[in-house]
C-alpha cells in the first residue's frame, strides 16, 4: 500500500504507493461461424437431444455465416473495428431507451365493443398445470 515504511512522524508523513498502470481493455471481436454439417440420423438425434455432437476428423464444414458472438455483426462489415458490444451494447437493445419512440397501442376498429375478460394466472403451480408458462404437448 505504501512505498516505504512509515517514519516516526505518523500518518501525515507517509507517501501513497504509485497507482498501477491502467490496463488497456480488450475490444477485439469473438468470431463464430454458423455452419452446415451433414450428419447421420443417429448423430442428428443426439444433436437434437443434447444440443451438441462430435464430428469425424477431416470432415468438411460449410460456413453459412461468420459473425461476432458479442455484437452479432457480420465479419465483412466490422473487420478491423473494435467490438461494439464491449464498448457499449445499446445496439443490441434497440438503441438508447430514453430517446427512442414508445410503442404505440393499436386502436380498436370504430364499431368494436370491448368486453372485459377474466384474469389469467401466469404465476405459480396453477399456471404451470394450466399450460400458461410451458408449451403444450
Amino acid at each position: 500500500m505504501f512505498d516505504e515504511p512509515a517514519p516516526e512522524g505518523g500518518a501525515a508523513a507517509r507517501t501513497p504507493a504509485r497507482a498501477p498502470a491502467l490496463e488497456k481493455k480488450d475490444l477485439s471481436h469473438a468470431w463464430v461461424v454458423a455452419a452446415e454439417i451433414e450428419v447421420t440420423p443417429k448423430i442428428a438425434s443426439i444433436a437434437d437431444y443434447r444440443g451438441s455432437f462430435k464430428t469425424t476428423e477431416g470432415q468438411r464444414v460449410d460456413a453459412l455465416e461468420v459473425y461476432c458472438k458479442g455484437c452479432r455483426r457480420p465479419y465483412d462489415e466490422v473487420k478491423g473495428q473494435d467490438c461494439a458490444e464491449k464498448i457499449d451494447n445499446r445496439h443490441l437493445i434497440g438503441g438508447d431507451q430514453s430517446v427512442r419512440a414508445k410503442r404505440k397501442i393499436p386502436l380498436p376498429p370504430p364499431n368494436a365493443k370491448i368486453i372485459p375478460g377474466g384474469t389469467i394466472n401466469r404465476r405459480g403451480l396453477g399456471a404451470y398445470v394450466s399450460g400458461v408458462s410451458r408449451p403444450k404437448r
